[in-house]
């Protein structure tokens, strides 16, 4: 009979290890791409800013009247 409890644990480790090393790659690579800094908000808020250009357009296709 054989014991694969070694086995298993190292596979166990490796997994760990493994997971636990692409997280930290991550992370830094986000942290040096600036995703994490100070402005890391300024691309969501610049997207729901509304532009003065845009048009409303109607379910219908007609033309909403401009916005103030």
């Amino acid at each position: 009979m054989r014991d694969y409890t070694w086995q298993s644990v190292y596979f166990a480790y490796l997994l760990f290890v493994l997971f636990a090393s692409g997280a930290v790659y991550f992370f830094i690579r986000s942290v040096k791409s600036g995703y994490l800094g100070p402005n890391s908000e300024e691309p969501k808020y610049r997207m729901l800013k509304d532009d003065p250009d845009d048009e409303v357009i109607q379910p219908t296709g007609a033309r909403a009247p401009r916005r103030s």
